[in-house]
């Protein structure tokens, strides 16, 4: 038997081989595939989650954290502008230090008033 008649028959025998030339480098095959998808809706009852949902909700609307960043920042702010105005001789490095909480508190005040709760 020759070589392509051992390759008839292996064909003959099964569907699924797949015979490659030596010249070729990469093997393809097309395969379908069917899915079934269950859309029915399904009662899953009250949602067990919805009053957590709801106090997120109020905490997003009421805007608890910014407003607590805000006021740690302006407690900080203060205290630092007090200790500043009491030194008899600030130095280039406290110098820094003031301007840079001064610097990040007009980002946070920039950054609170930029975003709001947007409507939906």
């Amino acid at each position: 038997m020759s070589e392509t008649e051992d390759i008839k028959k292996i064909m003959s025998e099964t569907e699924d081989v797949i015979v490659v030339p030596t010249d070729k480098k990469q093997i393809s095959k097309k395969v379908k595939v069917d899915l079934e998808v269950d859309t029915s809706i399904k009662d899953l009852g009250p949602n067990p989650y919805a009053k957590l949902i709801h106090m997120a909700r109020a905490v997003d609307a009421w805007r608890i954290f910014p407003r607590i960043f805000l006021t740690v920042y302006i407690v900080l702010l203060y205290k630092c502008v007090i200790w500043y105005m009491n030194l008899s001789a600030p130095t280039m490095e406290q110098s820094g230090l003031i301007s840079i909480v001064v610097g990040a508190g007009a980002a946070w005040f920039g950054l609170y008033t930029g975003t709001s709760k947007s409507k939906k």
